[in-house]
């Protein structure tokens, strides 16, 4: 039986004890893209925490940021109980929807465009999204937030399915162990580089794309110290929490 590359692709995402499954089931096999999936937020949903991300800018990743969606949406109050993690909430439908909207942001018409040249501008501008939607400054309450233990498994997963869509964005079709390696190191230089990007003072954050650039070429020079990097990511996402804290943040 052959597959796609992009049916293989899911097939070795999906657990061992689960892969005959899905082999015997072609329907099973598909990528996202291949067929229409439903919108990841309701629309009240959306529309509340769409307004609220408008008031980040100037209230932070706060409760007070979702009232005011909430009543600018139309809605009381009270409807901001739809959303029991908070302020977290706001953070998670950030990364949802930038995410989903990376494949309309940017395109890729030259065909000679190698992986890694691709790849390298979309978490570019992935990044750039947080500066064009004004929250670059409030990310560091967004990082805070993050890693807090109960939000942990969430952020995690959020970004290694931006790894994921980068590299498949950047058409990647590996099929092999380099498949989990590549997301893993993608994952841990994504972190990194959204870090220093909120304390980049730069013009246009040209100190950020640099930093970006070092860490790619270390992951091809020596194969990548995901570990080392992933460590230093949590003690950021600790410290981050404590500075915070006090300044009055509750978190």
């Amino acid at each position: 039986m052959s597959l796609t590359p992009l049916a293989l692709r899911n097939v070795l995402r999906t657990p061992a004890s689960l892969r005959p499954l899905l082999l015997q089931s072609p329907r099973a096999c598909y990528h996202s893209y291949e067929h229409t999936q439903p919108p990841p937020y309701r629309d009240a949903d959306a529309a509340i925490l769409s307004s609220a991300l408008t008031y980040v800018p100037a209230q932070g990743f706060t409760q007070e940021a979702l009232t005011l969606g909430a009543k600018d949406a139309g809605y009381l109050d009270i409807s901001t109980n739809l959303f029991p993690k908070g302020a977290f909430e706001l953070v998670k439908y950030h990364l949802v929807t930038q995410r989903l909207g990376l494949k309309d942001r940017i395109q890729f018409p030259d065909e000679k465009m190698g992986v890694g040249r691709k790849v390298r501008s979309l978490v570019l501008e992935r990044l750039r999204a947080n500066a064009d939607t004004g929250v670059v400054n409030r990310w560091q309450e967004a990082l805070a937030l993050m890693s807090l233990a109960e939000n942990i498994p969430t952020s995690l997963r959020e970004l290694s399915a931006l790894s994921d869509e980068i590299w498949f964005l950047a058409g990647d079709v590996s099929v092999d162990t380099s498949w989990y390696t590549k997301r893993a190191s993608l994952s841990g230089i994504y972190a990194a580089t959204e870090i220093y990007q909120t304390t980049d003072q730069s013009t246009d954050f040209k100190d950020t794309e640099q930093f970006l650039d070092r860490r790619l070429e270390e992951l091809r020079v020596m194969g990548g110290a995901v570990g080392n990097t992933l460590e230093w990511v949590g003690f950021q996402g600790g410290a981050l929490v404590n500075l915070m804290r006090s300044k009055g943040v509750r978190i």
